[in-house]
């Protein structure tokens, strides 16, 4: 059977293979030429560096190749040296950074410093591959109407795209636009289909067929056929009575080192951080085991592959790599097929790539280049989170106005500003008790906790260090009121601490103290009592500010079980002595939030249309001492609230016509006896049980009354048959 897998995948991987060599044959040879290469060269990278690549790494289906950023960075790094594209000097060039960028990985490779991606977020790398996908479109735009490409940041590039419009050429804009549409309606509708190599064979036959140069339209110059001669980076050789090299006579040269020097080192990070997360996704996916150093050491060697081919440097494919994965790809082979596919095409096919329109060619890189902008990552982003939205923009703008070197500069400060952030406003709450339960609650995740009288209890669930102790205390200064008499911090949060937190730690003590206010430290692993000590904070240990638990600190405090919380009830304003409740209360508003009453109201409409679906059911689902969701098992309050929602949607789904009128008041019936004994089952825990209830009872009918009018109606019909 293991034989037979193998021999499955083999096949699917020789297929991948030869499909991602034809796909890479436009999108390459377009990436060689804004690298500033002739195109053919984006075919010699697509040769021995794969190859290389395939026989050291340990990802078993990532695909590598001439792609998007490295080459736009060797393009701009041309352009910042004044070298024009595709001369002598760039020939000379272009392959001397590959050297360079391979010199730089296997740097990184012996400082084992594959581990330093983890310290670059998402959303930094995001913006940063979103902001040179979109300034790549944008040097190709007028190459879609017949003009020539651009350079420079996104200023020079529109202004460049105003000064083709001179230039405009109907039926090239009509190939060129026609072919990102069809590549882009066909990848939603028929993905496995690879449109790249459909539409490059369709533009060659239409050149062939149609001559469509003779109407004005660009087409790709004559392809020279053969094997890619060996380079020595830095020298340019010419074929005259043997092999000679020379070394190009750039005015100026060594004024250029350091920007080779700083360009690669730019470009060897781009690829380590890109490479290296894209194909971690991978391994995860598969629970491939992805060996970081290792594949720095593939990174490097490809490179080097690549500077003695002559071609720019090459990185790791996202585009192909989706292809492969969706063909069914599990092994290098498919590398390996696809560099010898490439070979192939080498000797014996490039005469067929004259006919190839530069419109349709243009076409092919900027849908490919479409695929790599993270559209769907900033629109996560806006709804989770604001501020590393904020980060996502500043990377995406950093690379379109100040180029690529300095993008990814911008996107290193970045990473560590983002971590600097978050460790200086880390998660905090305030906490209290809820009646019948006898841990400690956030006040603002749990509508039924309340704070114990005369005490504030801060937890803070981060490092405390110079940059966010002013955070802290102000937030327990805004807390204190006039009654105030304790200050509890519950503090397993907090692992470190530094010299300017203790001082400040210490004047907070010390203040509170002269007003008449306790102060503790709690919950903290043994470690920070050592270093409060070695800080000069050890008279928060000698004076016993310091306890192991809330409940000590309490205590301490001179309060004990059951404490007197405030806002509730005077007649039940006690705790049940010694009570532990193990059933979760209202665990739903701690998981979801504001958004509680919505997701309960989706999971009782999952589970009424389920019912009306399998009408036999009912008794199974209903009759379970403990109620069973598509979320999980719901605690007893939460069960009482979801039969709510149950009835609402039996009763909608009865007026819709969807379930029998008298199946639907047979499941009702089915839903008191089980919310009957729910409630039994809930007095015998908890005393206060009943006005618990009625307090969930009130929430539910303020969020359909405002939210949901038409439910809210439904809801005050069922209890009122509930009442009769």
């Amino acid at each position: 059977m293991a034989k037979k897998s193998a021999r499955q995948f083999s096949k699917k991987d020789i297929f991948s293979g030869a499909v991602i060599a034809l796909v890479s044959i436009p999108i390459s040879m377009g990436y060689a030429q804004i690298a500033g290469l002739p195109p053919v060269y984006g075919l010699y990278g697509s040769l021995l560096p794969i190859f290389i690549y395939a026989l050291i790494t340990s990802s078993r289906q990532f695909i590598v190749g001439v792609d998007a950023m490295p080459a736009a960075m060797a393009g701009s790094i041309l352009a910042q040296m004044g070298i024009a594209a595709q001369s002598k000097e760039a020939l000379c060039l272009v392959p001397a950074m590959a050297l360079l960028v391979s010199v730089w990985l296997f740097i990184l490779y012996f400082l084992k410093a594959g581990r330093v991606v983890k310290y670059v977020s998402v959303p930094v790398m995001g913006g940063f591959i979103s902001g040179v996908g979109t300034t790549i479109i944008m040097m190709q735009v007028p190459k879609l109407f017949g003009g020539a490409a651009g350079t420079g940041e996104i200023t020079d590039l529109i202004s460049n795209i105003f000064e083709q419009c001179g230039e405009f050429h109907l039926l090239s804009f009509l190939l060129g636009f026609g072919t990102v549409l069809i590549i882009l309606i066909c990848k939603k509708f028929i993905p496995r289909v690879p449109m790249t190599v459909v539409m490059m064979a369709a533009g060659a036959l239409a050149q062939f067929f149609l001559r469509l140069d003779q109407y004005g339209v660009k087409v790709m110059a004559e392809v020279p056929a053969g094997l890619p001669s060996p380079v020595l980076p830095g020298f340019i050789f010419e074929k005259d009575a043997g092999l000679k090299f020379y070394i190009i006579d750039i005015p100026g040269i060594l004024d250029f080192i350091p920007d080779l020097l700083m360009g690669s080192l730019g470009i060897a990070a781009v690829i380590m951080a890109q490479t290296l997360l894209a194909s971690g996704n991978y391994a995860r996916k598969y629970s491939d085991v992805l060996d970081n150093n290792r594949e720095l050491l593939a990174y490097g060697a490809m490179n080097l592959g690549a500077a003695f081919v002559g071609t720019c440097p090459v990185n790791g494919s996202v585009s192909r790599s989706g292809i492969a994965d969706s063909l069914g790809t599990r092994s290098q082979l498919s590398s390996i097929v696809a560099a010898f596919t490439m070979l192939l095409v080498l000797l014996f096919g490039t005469p067929l790539l004259k006919y190839l329109p530069v419109p349709v060619l243009t076409g092919i890189v900027i849908t490919a280049l479409i695929g790599i902008i993270e559209i769907p990552l900033a629109k996560k982003l806006w709804k989770i989170g604001k501020n590393e939205l904020l980060v996502f923009i500043i990377a995406f703008l950093g690379v379109l106005f100040f180029g690529t070197l300095y993008g990814v500069m911008i996107g290193v400060l970045l990473s560590f500003s983002e971590v600097a952030m978050r460790s200086v406003a880390p998660p905090a709450a305030f906490v209290g008790r809820i009646p019948g339960h006898g841990n400690f609650y956030s006040l603002k995740r749990n509508s039924e906790a309340k704070p114990i009288k005369n005490t504030v209890i801060y937890r803070f669930s981060g490092n405390l260090f110079f940059a966010n102790i002013d955070l802290f205390c102000d937030n327990i200064e805004a807390a204190i009121k006039e009654d105030t008499h304790q200050v509890v911090i519950d503090a397993r949060g907090i692992g470190n601490i530094d010299i300017t937190a203790v001082d400040r730690l210490l004047q907070l003590y010390k203040s509170l103290k002269e007003r008449g206010i306790l102060f503790y430290l709690t919950e903290h692993d043994g470690s920070l009592n050592d270093q409060l000590r070695r800080m000069g904070g050890e008279v928060l240990i000698e004076e016993g500010a310091v306890r192991r638990t809330i409940t000590l600190a309490l205590r301490d405090a001179g309060l004990e079980k059951p404490y007197e919380l405030e806002g509730y009830d005077p007649s039940s304003a006690k705790e049940a002595v010694g009570f532990e409740a193990d059933d979760r209360l209202s665990e739903f508003e701690w998981v979801f939030g504001e958004e509680a009453e919505e997701k309960m109201q989706q999971l009782a409409r999952g589970m009424a249309e389920k019912i009306a679906a399998e009408e036999d059911s009912e008794a199974d689902v209903l009759n379970e001492e403990g109620l069973r969701t598509d979320w999980g098992m719901l605690g007893r309050f939460d069960e009482d609230a979801f039969w709510d929602y149950m009835e609402i949607h039996l009763a909608e789904l009865a007026d819709e016509g969807k379930i029998d009128t008298a199946f639907a008041a047979r499941l009702e019936r089915h839903i008191e006896k089980r919310r009957e004994f729910g409630r039994k089952k809930l007095a015998e825990m908890n005393p206060h049980a009943a006005k618990l209830l009625k307090r969930h009872g009130e929430v539910l009918r303020n969020y359909l009354k405002h939210k949901h009018p038409k439910e809210f109606e439904t809801y005050l019909e069922v209890s009122e048959r509930r009442k009769k």
